[in-house]
């Protein structure tokens, strides 16, 4: 199929909402609709695997948490535990056919003391200790480096925009030295395949190999759009917000992260679900470092995708409601 026919094609719709989100993992994607998700691998021996199963958000089990700017922080919760279960899937299906090893001591002494509850425990401390790391390289370090400035410049703002860029900068500059990996790499290949998937079907396209190479590697509700979004408000929050110690600049900005979370998850939603001229000015600086984290996936990374698609969505009756796209064209 002709990639410029099939970009205009795209373009001649207008994107509607799907519902559907995903993410990459090892070798492959996650895929998920309403309580539904799906996880697509391709094994080492190159068939695809898809497992199916089930995930009842926090928002879903507890009504009361769907209220604008809380729905935000829980909503993220949800993804971080969605995530692991996913990579940690992903994980068993292509190293099934690795050779066996030995567990390592710290495993063993997991595994003795703590039985079956060894694996989700482990998990819990790789959830909070990554998080950690995070906050401290992203959000105080930042603070920090900023607060250095203080017996030159005076006014507050102007140390908040300095905090700002230097954050932005530091992201920027871990992403691009982590993508220099070849397996982080393969990752951002089937995000873009993540991605070109779902913006097929929401631009009324059938969802075929051909039509989801040539469909946009960016998309509105990527979670990279997320993060953008909390860094570009942090800047804006701690522009106005004054400290006079750093210990206090240190605390305001980790008791500040849900607030900015759940702001930035209202904008993203906003920016996700409407198609007009203000959000997709919104989208551009999402669209800017999403440059960064997906890339081009080939023939077998969009069978991948489509196969995980497939699992938890019918984008066929999509297409028939939504573009009134007669059934015997949809292939």
């Amino acid at each position: 199929m002709n990639t410029k026919n099939n970009k205009k094609e795209e373009k001649k719709y207008k994107q509607i909402y799907s519902g559907i989100g995903g993410q990459a993992v090892i070798e492959g994607i996650m895929m998920k609709n309403g309580t539904d998700y799906a996880v697509g691998v391709r094994k080492p021996d190159g068939t695809i695997a898809v497992e199916k199963s089930k995930y009842i958000s926090m928002t879903d089990r507890y009504p009361f948490l769907k209220i604008p700017f809380i729905r935000g922080i829980f909503s993220f919760a949800d993804s971080m535990i969605l995530g692991m279960r996913a990579l940690n899937l992903s994980a068993e299906y292509y190293g099934e056919d690795d050779t066996e090893e030995k567990p390592g001591k710290l495993e063993k002494w997991f595994s003795d003391k703590l039985g079956e509850k060894a694996e989700s425990i482990l998990q819990g401390i790789v959830m909070v200790f990554s998080f950690a790391a995070a906050i401290l390289l992203f959000v105080l370090f930042p603070a920090f480096v900023a607060g250095l400035f203080k017996p030159w410049i005076r006014r507050e703002a102007w140390i908040g925009l300095i905090e700002g860029i230097f954050r932005v900068f530091l992201f920027v500059l871990y992403i691009k030295l982590v993508s220099r990996m070849p397996d982080i790499r393969r990752t951002f290949e089937y995000h873009g395949a993540e991605h070109k998937c779902i913006n097929c079907v929401e631009h009324g396209l059938p969802l075929t190999v051909d039509n989801v190479l040539s469909s946009s590697k960016e998309h509105k509700r990527c979670g990279t759009s997320f993060i953008v979004y909390v860094m570009l408000i942090s800047i804006l929050l701690f522009m106005v917000i004054r400290t006079d110690t750093i210990w206090l600049r240190f605390l305001s900005r980790i008791i500040l992260i849900p607030v900015i979370a759940g702001i930035s998850y209202e904008v993203l939603r906003i920016v996700g679900m409407h198609d007009n001229l203000l959000t997709h000015i919104l989208f551009i600086p999402g669209m800017w470092m999403q440059g960064l984290t997906t890339k081009e996936p080939d023939r077998e990374e969009a069978e991948v995708a489509i196969r995980a698609v497939e699992a938890v969505f019918d984008w066929r009756q999509f297409l028939e409601k939504n573009f009134q796209a007669p059934s015997e064209n949809i292939a």
